[in-house]
């Protein structure tokens, strides 16, 4: 007695074609509902008295989600780049921003992070200089600036501009998910006017201000957790820029560099960020 042949059914390529349209379509519908609760959003936001459109310690959680989930051919990078683009588009779409950034250093790694973290639609402003975006960024109220976390010497103590109370502050460190070969790895700040709220702390940035450099403090951040991003002679002082985890409290800080013997010390907060997450593929570690 001869069993029955099993009922299977080989893919042709226009059976994959209708599912490959039919999930072209959905992708669409999902992201036309996106906007409609963005619309919703940006109603309740105005009957409970406004809030900034900017969530960066949102984002950088988002971004971290989705490369703990990825898998498969699709690059991460492309991945990353959708959503970021995703995100950037309807912040936008809520209370419209252009980003400022610094060109000074060359343009080819400054507009590959600008394009691959706010797409084309978020408007991009050239200036030349940290500086520059500084000024722009508080006249503006409402927009971003970027530039590169290591200037160099030629940059000068830019932190500096960051320490009145109401001047922008750092919000973001990009990109969101560092990895080798990153399209975008280019480190870098954002800023913004103060997000109060808004911001995420788990690194705390810091405008230093001593007499005289010592050898000796490098090592004394770094058991703190902390390290230093920027050493500028200020006039016969030195200015720093200084980061520490957002669990250790500026008196800590203060309290190690004095019994150094460190002179002339001064310290303002000028902004934080989300930690880094770093990712290579095997595993990932937020730093």
């Amino acid at each position: 007695m001869m069993s029955a042949a099993p009922d299977t059914k080989l893919d042709t390529l226009a059976d994959l074609r209708v599912e490959i349209d039919r999930i072209d379509r959905d992708m669409h519908e999902l992201l036309m509902e996106r906007g409609e609760i963005i619309d919703r959003l940006i109603a309740v936001k105005a009957r409970q008295g406004g809030g900034s459109a900017f969530r960066p310690g949102r984002e950088a959680s988002m971004m971290q989600m989705i490369a703990e989930r990825h898998h498969g051919a699709l690059p991460l990078d492309t991945v990353e780049g959708i959503w970021r683009i995703i995100i950037s588009t309807f912040t936008y779409v809520q209370a419209n921003y252009s980003v400022h950034a610094d060109f000074s250093g060359g343009d080819a790694a400054m507009r590959d992070s600008v394009r691959f973290h706010f797409g084309f639609t978020v408007p991009c402003v050239v200036h030349h200089g940290a500086g520059g975006v500084i000024d722009a960024v508080a006249r503006a109220s409402g927009d971003l600036g970027m530039f590169r976390v290591d200037g160099g010497a030629a940059a000068g103590a830019w932190w500096k501009r960051l320490v009145p109370e109401g001047a922008p502050k750092i919000i973001a460190r990009l990109p969101f998910v560092e990895r080798p070969d990153h399209p975008a790895g280019m480190p870098i700040f954002v800023i913004s006017v103060p997000l109060n709220e808004a911001a995420a702390h788990d690194v705390m940035l810091y405008a230093v201000a001593i007499d005289h450099w010592s050898g000796a403090i490098p090592e004394l951040l770094g058991q703190l957790g902390g390290e230093v991003l920027g050493n500028v002679a200020d006039g016969k002082a030195v200015s720093l820029l200084v980061s520490l985890p957002g669990t250790v409290d500026l008196e800590t800080m203060l309290g190690a560099l004095h019994k150094s013997g460190v002179t002339g010390l001064q310290a303002y907060p000028i902004g934080s960020h989300a930690a880094r997450y770093e990712f290579t593929g095997r595993h990932s570690e937020a730093t």
